[in-house]
C-alpha cells in the first residue's frame, strides 16, 4: 500500500465511513456513501465516486477480500466484520477488520460516564466523519482507563450531544428522544434509521433531566443499539422500548443481506 502525504496527515484534512459487513453485505451501504461524499464536498477532496469509491467497487472489494481470506469462525459461521474506507486529497484506502461487538456486551448493556471535554456545536467538522477523531479516540480510551464503555460528549451550553463513537437515545413513558443534530453531533446512519422508523423526539436534553428517563441506549453502525445500564450515577433498569428497537433494527440487518 503506498499512501501519500498530504493536508490529512498535516491537518487532518480526511474523511472516512466504518461499514458493518454482515454475511459478506455492507449495511447500510448507500448511506455510508451519500455522508463520505457530504463530508468529502466539505473538505474539497472530489466526489467519491470519481475517486474510485462507489456501490460497484466497494463490493468488488469485499468480494476479493472475502475470497483470499478466513472469513469464518470455528464454528463455520461468517464472522461479523468492519470495512474500513478513507478518502484524502491524495489517498484511498480500504480495510478490514472484526466487528469487535459480541452477544455478551449487549448482555449485560454499557456503561458510561460524561467528558469533561466539551463538543463545540458551532464547528462545521463535527457535523461531518473526518480524521478531526482525536477528541473521540483520546476520550475513548480515556473512559475505557476509567473502567467505562463509552463516554458522553456535552457542547459548550452543557447539552447532551453524543458518545465519542455513537449517537445516544433516550425513553420517557414510551417515547424515544434524542440529541437534536444542531446540539453539535455527527447524525449516524443508524441513528437516521430510528429516527426515521420510530417515532422519535429530536430535543435539547441536560444531564439534570436523565432521572426522568426509564430507558437509555446508544448507536452505531458497528453496535446498532447497544442498551446502556448506566450513565454516571443514573442507572437504567428498563429496557422494554431498547429491546424492541434492538430486534427491529436486527431484523432490518437480516434483510439487507
Amino acid at each position: 500500500m503506498n499512501v501519500k502525504m498530504d493536508d490529512c496527515f498535516q491537518f487532518g484534512l480526511g474523511a472516512f465511513e466504518t461499514i458493518s459487513v454482515v454475511d459478506g453485505r455492507p449495511i447500510f451501504l448507500d448511506r455510508h456513501l451519500r455522508r463520505l461524499e457530504d463530508a468529502a464536498r466539505f473538505l474539497d477532496l472530489g466526489m467519491p465516486a470519481e475517486r474510485g469509491i462507489d456501490r460497484i467497487a466497494v463490493l468488488e472489494y469485499l468480494r476479493k477480500w472475502m475470497s483470499e481470506h478466513d472469513y469464518r469462525d470455528r464454528s463455520g459461521h461468517m464472522r461479523r466484520c468492519a470495512l474500513k474506507i478513507m478518502l484524502t486529497q491524495e489517498n484511498v484506502v480500504f480495510s478490514m477488520r472484526d466487528n469487535p461487538y459480541t452477544p455478551d456486551i449487549y448482555e449485560r448493556g454499557f456503561a458510561m460516564d460524561i467528558s469533561n471535554v466539551r463538543r463545540n456545536e458551532t464547528s462545521p467538522f463535527v457535523y461531518h466523519k473526518t480524521m478531526n477523531y482525536g477528541d473521540c479516540i483520546l476520550e475513548k480510551r480515556r473512559s475505557r482507563k476509567a473502567g467505562m464503555d463509552e463516554r458522553i460528549f456535552l457542547n459548550t451550553k452543557g447539552q447532551i450531544c453524543e458518545g465519542t463513537v455513537s449517537n445516544i437515545f433516550f425513553v420517557r413513558d414510551g417515547r424515544i428522544y434524542t440529541p437534536a443534530i444542531d446540539s453539535g453531533l455527527l447524525p449516524g446512519t443508524v441513528r437516521g434509521y430510528i429516527c426515521e422508523s420510530e417515532a422519535v423526539t429530536q430535543t435539547v436534553i441536560f444531564p439534570d433531566e436523565l432521572s426522568s428517563y426509564q430507558e437509555c441506549f446508544v448507536t452505531n453502525s458497528l453496535m446498532g443499539v447497544m442498551p446502556v445500564k448506566l450513565l454516571g450515577n443514573i442507572s437504567f433498569e428498563e429496557r422494554s422500548v431498547t429491546a424492541r428497537t434492538m430486534r427491529k433494527y436486527h431484523d432490518f440487518s437480516a434483510s439487507c443481506r
